[in-house]
């Protein structure tokens, strides 16, 4: 029997089980180089893909409605188990559906109750137009006709990528029950991005939704995402595509992923304020953005064809030193103005080396910092070969030998061993002359 409600509480409780840390988390860098202004997002995550570095984060790990931000999620299993059948599968639109729908101000892409679409045109219609319809159409089909089935599915999903804070309720993020964070939805987005039909569903400002039963020709439907609309007043080159969603009039979240000169990023922003415009999640990502391509580049933080330090060498006569060379250059996310010029290098090296070195030789380590934030750490290798001296190597062997703990002991043991054996002579020479002069008194 087919059914559209929702048990929250068993939803609540299957995502808190679920719900365990399975992605690696993006590490926090270049926490000094904050923008100057201030998002009236509620909470914000803005991740460099080149170097898995966080340039900037606000509140990113509590949890807030995800609004049509939870389609991602509808969309991953839709790709995860169909992606090769998205033109060889269709289904028709189930009527209980509208039923539901019907007097909620959903968003919609206008597929109507009996109407028969591919996977790929549900796939456009949830991420184009953001249409709640073709997301309940799809979690219908893959729950086997229950929706509830397709929920439990969403939320074991979230927890396998490494979710924390979110629960899903719905397939399409009307109900408020829906919530994540900025840190989940950036995951969210790394997820729908594996997949190439998501990412040139994200990418289209407009697409024509096939004539169907009750379409007499195609029609169009348009992009929630203003940012890739070159006609728009928040169009950004660099932005390649994103997710939106919004429950009330007051706040909107954005989700979505940026291309500049070879650098790439994902932006998540949840709740910004209507106050500053009617797409206020996008403005304030073109903010965001705007700042991180002009503030950061990726860039090395080390050459490898420059010594980065030096070891003094023992046993050795041809060289008394080496010099320490970087294994890698580390590409790594750098601020434009001073580039590794701001770079703190801290060193994991012992006090000297002894011969014989052979040139690559790892000796040691050195770690990247700016502003107190590790951003990598890198082998060090010895740069050239350094032969042993073995009349040096073995006067050394033999000095230590006899200034080590060992000898010490040997010495210490063997001088009272001597005065042991001394004294116990000294005595029996005293008591054979003591009893000799006795002999001697008795004589006379």
């Amino acid at each position: 029997m087919r059914t559209i409600s929702v048990s929250k509480l068993l939803a609540v409780v299957l995502a808190l089980l679920l719900l365990l840390p399975l992605a690696a988390v993006p590490a926090r860098a270049m926490s000094g180089y904050d923008p100057s202004f201030e998002l009236t997002a509620e909470a914000a995550y803005v991740v460099n893909l080149d170097t898995n570095l966080v340039v900037y984060e606000k509140n990113s790990e509590t949890p807030m409605q995800s609004a049509s931000v939870t389609k991602l999620m509808t969309m991953i299993l839709l790709l995860k188990t169909y992606q090769d059948q998205l033109d060889t599968i269709s289904v028709e639109a189930p009527a209980y559906i509208y039923d539901y729908l019907y007097g909620k101000g959903a968003s919609s892409a206008d597929i109507r109750s009996g109407e028969t679409h591919t996977l790929r045109t549900l796939l456009y219609a949830m991420e184009v137009q953001s249409g709640n319809e073709a997301a309940y159409i799809v979690a219908d089909y893959m729950g086997g006709g229950s929706i509830d089935n397709f929920v439990a599915m969403m939320n074991e999903e979230a927890a396998a990528i490494g979710c924390t804070g979110t629960v899903f309720t719905d397939p399409c993020g009307l109900d408020g029950g829906n919530m994540t964070t900025a840190r989940d939805a950036y995951l969210l987005l790394r997820a729908a991005m594996e997949y190439d039909a998501f990412r040139e569903a994200a990418s289209v400002a407009t697409w024509q939704v096939p004539q169907a039963s009750a379409h007499d020709a195609p029609y169009t439907i348009i992009s929630t995402d203003k940012m890739i609309m070159s006609a728009s007043s928040l169009y950004r080159e660099y932005t390649q595509g994103g997710k939106t969603g919004s429950l009330s009039s007051g706040w909107q979240n954005f989700v979505s992923w940026h291309t500049q000169d070879g650098e790439s990023y994902i932006s998540s922003i949840l709740h910004s304020s209507t106050d500053i415009g009617d797409n206020p999640a996008q403005i304030e990502t073109g903010q965001i953005m705007d700042w991180a391509f002009d503030t950061f580049g990726v860039g090395a933080a080390l050459d490898t064809t420059q010594p980065i330090s030096e070891l003094p060498v023992r046993y050795a006569t041809e060289a008394d030193s080496v010099m320490l060379y970087p294994v890698d250059d580390m590409m790594t996310l750098l601020p434009r103005e001073g580039g590794a010029a701001v770079t703190e290098q801290t060193f994991n090296l012992p006090d000297s080396l002894a011969a014989p070195i052979t040139q690559g030789d790892v000796v040691g380590t050195v770690t990247i910092s700016i502003e107190g934030e590790e951003v990598g750490t890198v082998d060090l290798i010895a740069g050239s070969t350094i032969a042993r001296n073995q009349v040096l190597y073995t006067l050394a062997r033999v000095g230590e030998f006899f200034n080590s703990t060992y000898f010490k002991v040997v010495v210490i043991l063997t001088m009272i061993t001597v005065a042991v054996y001394a004294f116990v002579w000294v005595a029996a020479m005293l008591l054979t002359l003591n009893e000799e002069g006795k002999r001697r008194a008795k004589k006379h």
